[in-house]
């Protein structure tokens, strides 16, 4: 049963995929939800939101071209506490596939390994090579707390840059 329902529609310009849902995001259903989280707040900053979204509005994403979730939509808790039994790439492959989104972004090294099969040490911020069929592949730091000393909003300007492009 998956922790937090996927925000997933056709002609999306971005699904943003993170690992699973935080403690906080558990407990009160909603994605990025805990207060550190810097998700809601770097959209905005970046200009993919026309103001600060709360966390609790997560499902009408979509009317600014946004998706959202999980490589495992059982895990609760923090990255490197996930039982890799609840990963699951090929079904957000397959989600994916279904909604065609112009961008599918990874909000961590570490949901972009789980799913590319790679160290997160080979694994640089921005476009990879690997596409899901006419879907490009982005990983950005991670907007956790918890991953404070990796945050750099230099990558979420460029996904954002790249995506007001392809609006147009």
């Amino acid at each position: 049963m998956p922790v937090l329902p996927d925000v997933l529609e056709s002609n999306l310009a971005i699904v943003f995929c993170g690992t699973g849902a935080g403690r906080k995001s558990a407990e009160v259903g909603a994605y990025y939800a805990r207060s550190g989280n810097r998700f809601w707040k770097t959209l905005h900053v970046v200009g993919l939101t026309p103001r600060c979204l709360e966390p609790h509005e997560f499902r009408g994403v979509g009317a600014h071209g946004i998706g959202l979730t999980d490589i495992a939509k059982e895990h609760v808790g923090q990255d490197a506490e996930i039982d890799l039994q609840q990963v699951d790439a090929a079904a957000l492959r397959k989600r994916i596939a279904a909604c065609a989104p112009r961008i599918l972004a990874f909000t961590s090294k570490r949901a972009a390994s789980l799913f590319l099969g790679r160290p997160t040490g080979r694994i640089a911020y921005g476009f990879q090579q690997e596409k899901i069929d006419a879907t490009w592949i982005f990983v950005l730091p991670s907007p956790s707390g918890a991953a404070v000393s990796h945050w750099q909003v230099g990558p979420w300007e460029e996904l954002a840059r790249a995506a007001t492009a392809a609006k147009s």
